[in-house]
């Protein structure tokens, strides 16, 4: 019977963003597979996860075609993109935490195209007046990147509803990353009203 290499990733993937340290024989038993059939596909844990690696990037990559970056407003852009990442942001948070995959030679020259294509859109929205220009894009691609994660796992341990995931990461990353017409400041006159008041 051949085995549906998709399903075994997708099934390893659903396992290890609820269960990181998850083993080969978990992998298999949640892909419905033995470990022989498990090993023969992936040939350990490290190959696993550089295939997952491969997926993470092309789940990564479509999402970034779905959200049309280039068009409209670059803020209405990046809710389109956090919407669209939304059903691969578990499996980034697994990518996230395995630190092999960022470092030395071996790493995938994906992450670059993404992380290019996203900090270009933030550039985008600073180059509009949209976005604040003290804040790099690349800054604002990482805080993205860690809100992602940092969602997918708020959500898969149940502190947060999944329906919630895109409007609180967009929110707050927009509230930090939009240009405000008028900072505040200490002498506003709301300040001015509490000082008065004390």
């Amino acid at each position: 019977m051949a085995v549906d290499r998709d399903h075994v990733l997708r099934s390893a993937a659903a396992l290890l963003t609820r269960k990181s340290t998850s083993t080969m024989d978990e992998v298999a038993k949640a892909a419905g597979i033995s470990r022989a059939t498990l090993h023969r596909q992936f040939a350990g844990r490290d190959a696993l996860v550089r295939a997952l690696e491969a997926l993470g990037i092309a789940e990564c990559e479509s999402a970034l075609e779905a959200a049309r970056l280039d068009e409209g407003p670059a803020a209405d852009a990046v809710r389109r993109l956090v919407r669209a990442i939304e059903p691969a942001a578990g499996l980034l948070a697994f990518l996230y935490s395995e630190n092999q995959l960022f470092e030395g030679e071996q790493q995938n020259a994906g992450w670059n195209r993404i992380d290019q294509r996203i900090a270009d859109l933030f550039r985008r929205g600073q180059s509009g007046g949209e976005f604040r220009i003290d804040l790099t894009p690349a800054w604002l691609t990482e805080a993205l990147y860690g809100l992602l994660a940092s969602g997918a796992w708020a959500v898969q341990e149940g502190r947060v509803a999944a329906n919630d995931f895109t409007h609180m990461i967009v929110e707050l990353l927009l509230g930090g990353a939009l240009r405000k017409d008028e900072p505040r400041s200490d002498t506003s006159p709301r300040h001015e009203t509490r000082r008065e008041e004390s």
